[in-house]
Formats: C-alpha cells, sequence, structure tokens
C-alpha cells in the first residue's frame, strides 16, 4: 500500500500578506538578514512569510507594519484598490474618460 501525500497550498491570504512585506522591505532598501535581526527570527523564516508558506501571527504583524512605518492594513489592500480610489474620486467626467482611455492606449 502506498501513502498518500499531502499537498497544501499557501493561503492566497498569507501569499498576498508575505508579497507586500516583501515589497515594503525592499522598498526600504532591507534585507531579509536585516528584517530577520530586527525581529528575532532567522532569514529563513523571514523567506517563509514572504513566500506565503508561513503565517504571519497578528502581533508579529504589528511589528513589521511599526518598523516599516506603515498600517498593518497596508498588508492586506491590493495596490490597484488605491488607483481605483483615486480614479473615482476624480470629479469631472471628462478627465476621467481621458484617463481612462490614456490607459487603454498605454495597455495597447
Amino acid at each position: 500500500m502506498s501513502k498518500k501525500t499531502k499537498v497544501t497550498l499557501a493561503n492566497p491570504v498569507d501569499v498576498h500578506v508575505g508579497m507586500r512585506v516583501k515589497s515594503q522591505r525592499i522598498l526600504l532598501g532591507m534585507s531579509q538578514s536585516a528584517l530577520a535581526d530586527e525581529l528575532g527570527i532567522t532569514f529563513q523564516q523571514v523567506q517563509k512569510y514572504e513566500n506565503g508558506k508561513n503565517r504571519i501571527s497578528a502581533g508579529r504583524l504589528l511589528q513589521i507594519a511599526r518598523m516599516f512605518g506603515v498600517s498593518p492594513l497596508y498588508f492586506f489592500e491590493s495596490p490597484l484598490a488605491k488607483v481605483t480610489r483615486a480614479f473615482l474620486r476624480i470629479q469631472d467626467r471628462t478627465t476621467r474618460h481621458y484617463i481612462a482611455k490614456l490607459v487603454e492606449v498605454l495597455v495597447d
């Protein structure tokens, strides 16, 4: 008899949060080792956080947010949500129309 191997996929939220940690770390010019040292963990643990393989606890996420100078909500936001909110705040319909057309041209 063969044993069945259970394959567990990373939770999409954990992957998203990990990607946001990684992008902010890189934006700040911080290495995985430097972040790990600040958190008192190994750089391998930081890699697992950033890949979404290990879930980041609420306390640890708050610690990272404070280190990075961002709100904990930053890690759950979609970068596109900020653009969408900004676009919808444009009052002038003609301006919104031209911006949308510009984006369409750029995509093509």
